[in-house]
């Protein structure tokens, strides 16, 4: 040991004897400088402008230093560029000179100097990682809650590829006389090792070697803050092949053996690395190391949680994908190690599933247009042949629409890409959604859990038959975004709950329903209706009613029941943009507290679109407590009788007030509101009520809008103005289900969300990391090779 340390001395002292080591050192402290100092002000300059760019100051150590733009990943992608200037030399500089003769005479073992060699890259190694360190330790100072796990684990991530970088640099030296060659070669090996994983992807033996060589990505994990057992083993394993090699190529110039000695003496380093990969790559060997401060790499613990129910029993997942859908490149060959990399949060805590695949062709469903059109008389298997052709892939592995449907009906699922979930004999899919997240994510996948944990998943009752609104429609006015669309990720289906059509005429409520939802009923009520309502209310059952201005009369003798009244009349907001029927209400702080999303700095002060409206007054409100969740800004909205063909609204003569002439009373957050009369510039308008009380053990939970489109198809993919309708929508079923659906995923919010630094500061900083640091190791560096010279 003490022999290969006194080599990597003196080849580190070689190093910093030539110019090369102190040029690049200073061109790498440089461009760190240039890249971190950018950064940090780019944040400064919109942190003093203040204004809406501050929700965009989210999360700033990662955006700083790991992500697509940061500092780490930008000094990674020119990292080739340095040690191959290095390393070049390290052996072929001994060749060239011929003092590889004296080596092999020398009693020093051939390991001995490959390792000493090794070693001094690896001490240079750490040069550059204490340059890079400045500004580690910079932004800790400069980001306020700085996340310095990740930058820690980022840090040793850097520092590992520059050791892998090392070996395939000394490898290479190793193969010529020539430094050139020796570079340029370096160059080549690491652009196959990075491009190796994309290669021959379609051929599933062949996809799991080249995954295993490959470098692409390889610190990815550890840039967000996770390091895992397999990536430390990777670069070992690199290290280890390009270090036995360099030695058994050595080895080989003072030996005389046949061919096939060294040859098998090679491939004995490369299977035996192969292998030691694969068997540490394998999902129950895998160790995990979080470094984030919120856990951000792991799981949340409620999905921790539904995960453990699962026990050790087997959980399959077989995934389906349609060759002619738009979906389809989810599922292909090529993109499996994709594919198994979107399930590795949930195989690090149960490492025995099995994958299954099945590929397919059939008509898809879901798209936005007719596939025909494109292929004007041509078949499906046509067009599944021309597509196959043109993407090269092999039709061999496409089942037909017949073979298809004799394993599986997937129809219902419109014949896109899912997922079977399969767990003691339930089964259940999981999706993927038509956004830009694609995948479902945590509270996606654990309702699916949950769905083959338990029989009995929440069901909301959608009463039917008196003209409400419809969950299997995609017309403007109907429900079918919020309850039954599967692309859609916010869909109640795909959040945990079962929905299910109740006509009361004919059929009775049922005891374990866990909401009943009555959405603008177009004609009267049946007695009969009307009566198994107010039961299930009396019970304690949980309801959501949404009314309509023009139908007021239609659900006021139901509402009756709680001291709640829909006011005659539709409200009215002035505005240059948009009709006066689109009432922007705002959110009290009841419905924000219903749910950690629309507890948010941005969320809060958003509007709640309402595309006609009926005012909502309580008088006796009969043992329930109420509070408005919506209101209307004081004096922007008045409410008008004006006729309107639609809403069948009767005309009354302008100024009239509603209800009798009486004005109503509004609470909002514990304080009562007293409007002026005759609609003056003080009034407030609540347009949904939450009702509460305690009833057979339980709190008793009713929610009352006097507007069915806010959570109508239209309102919910309204892009102008922005409002929350998404958001609420989601937290208002969530609260009448106890908040035990949709699974609550979210994460503390970061903390990092500001700089320290100001943009004055920094430019003093630029001045002092540019060109003052630079320049005192540019000084120190040339004082050094001079002394050198002279001596």
């Amino acid at each position: 040991m003490k022999l290969i340390l006194k080599i990597a001395i003196a080849e580190l002292r070689n190093l910093f004897y030539s110019p090369i080591a102190w040029f690049l050192t200073i061109a790498f402290m440089v461009e760190c400088a240039v890249s971190y100092t950018k950064l940090i002000n780019q944040f400064a300059i919109r942190q003093e402008m203040g204004g809406m760019g501050l929700q965009y100051m989210k999360q700033l150590t990662a955006s700083v230093f790991t992500s697509p733009s940061g500092l780490f990943e930008g000094i990674m992608q020119n990292l080739y560029l340095y040690i191959p200037l290095l390393t070049m030399g390290l052996i072929s500089r001994e060749i060239n000179g011929s003092t590889i003769s004296l080596l092999y005479s020398s009693p020093v073992k051939i390991r001995e100097i490959v390792f000493g060699k090794y070693l001094a890259m690896m001490l240079y190694s750490l040069i550059l990682l204490a340059v890079i360190g400045i500004f580690i330790i910079a932004g800790i100072f400069d980001i306020k809650f700085a996340d310095w796990g990740m930058l820690l684990a980022a840090a040793f991530g850097f520092y590992l590829l520059l050791c892998a970088y090392s070996s395939i640099g000394l490898f290479m030296s190793s193969l010529t006389s020539y430094q050139i060659v020796a570079a340029l070669s370096t160059f080549v090996m690491i652009g196959i090792l990075s491009y190796i994983g994309s290669l021959w992807q379609g051929i599933g033996f062949v996809r799991d070697l080249t995954y295993i060589l490959s470098l692409s990505g390889r610190t990815h994990r550890m840039l967000g803050g996770l390091i895992t057992t397999n990536d430390v083993v990777y670069f070992i394993v690199i290290n280890y092949i390009f270090l036995g090699l360099t030695i058994y190529k050595l080895q080989s110039g003072r030996e005389t053996k046949p061919w096939f000695i060294p040859a098998g003496r090679y491939i004995a380093i490369i299977v035996s690395a192969l292998v030691i990969s694969y068997v540490t790559s394998r999902p129950g060997l895998i160790g995990y190391w979080d470094t984030t401060v919120n856990q951000s790499n792991t799981l949340t613990p409620n999905a921790q949680k539904i995960i453990k129910e699962l026990g050790d029993d087997q959980l399959e997942v077989t995934a389906y994908s349609n060759f002619l859908d738009d979906k389809s490149y989810v599922g292909l060959p090529d993109q499996r190690n994709n594919y198994l990399k979107r399930w590795e949060p949930y195989l690090r805590f149960k490492p025995g599933i099995k994958f299954h695949y099945v590929n397919y062709y059939d008509m898809p469903l879901a798209l936005a247009y007719n596939i025909f059109d494109g292929y004007k008389g041509k078949t499906i298997k046509q067009i599944a042949e021309q597509r196959a052709n043109g993407s090269d892939l092999d039709m061999s592995i496409l089942e037909t629409p017949e073979q298809i449907k004799k394993e599986i009906d997937l129809k219902p699922e419109m014949n896109r890409f899912v997922m079977k979930l399969t767990y003691k004999g339930r089964s259940t899919f999981l999706r993927v959604f038509n956004d830009q997240q694609v995948w479902p994510g945590e509270t996606e996948v654990s309702a699916a859990f949950k769905r083959l944990l338990q029989a009995d998943m929440p069901v909301i009752g959608f009463v039917t038959g008196d003209g409400e609104r419809e969950n299997g429609k995609k017309g403007d006015r109907e429900y079918k975004t919020i309850t039954t669309d599967k692309t859609f990720r916010n869909a109640l289906i795909n959040q945990g709950f079962n929905i299910d059509l109740l006509s009361l005429n004919s059929q009775d409520i049922p005891d374990n329903l866990a909401e009943l939802v009555i959405a603008d009923p177009q004609i009267e009520l049946s007695a009969a209706a009307l009566q198994k309502i107010k039961a299930y209310a009396a019970k304690g059952g949980n309801l959501l009613i949404a009314g309509e201005p023009g139908r007021q009369q239609i659900l006021n003798p139901l509402l009756k029941t709680f001291g709640v009244q829909l006011m005659n009349g539709m409200l009215e907001q002035s505005s240059v943009d948009y009709s006066p029927t689109l009432v922007l209400a705002q959110l009290t702080k009841s419905p924000i507290g219903f749910s950690k999303i629309l507890d948010n700095m941005s969320l809060d002060t958003l509007p709640v679109s309402m595309n006609g409206v009926a005012g909502i007054i309580a008088h006796d409100t009969s043992g329930f407590h109420a509070q408005p969740l919506l209101v209307t800004k004081a004096g922007a909205v008045t409410n008008t009788m004006r006729r309107n063909p639609d809403l069948d609204i009767v005309n009354r003569k302008e100024g009239a007030r509603p209800n009798g002439g009486y004005p109503h009373t509004v609470a909002i957050n514990g304080a009562k509101l007293q409007p002026e009369q005759n609609n003056t510039p003080k009034e407030i308008f609540s347009t949904a009520l939450a009702l509460t009380r305690q009833i057979n053990g339980k709190e008793q939970r009713i929610i009352i809008s006097g507007d069915a489109d806010f959570i109508s198809n239209s309102e919910l993919n309204r892009f102008e103005p922005q409002v929350v309708n998404f958001y609420l929508s989601t937290a208002l079923f969530s609260w009448l289900d106890y908040g035990k659906y949709p699974v609550d995923t979210l994460r503390p919010e970061a903390k990092d969300n500001s700089v320290t630094a100001s943009t004055s500061h920094m430019a003093f900083l630029k001045i002092i990391y540019i060109y003052v640091i630079p320049g005192l190791i540019l000084i120190f560096g040339s004082i050094f090779l001079i002394r050198r010279k002279r001596k």
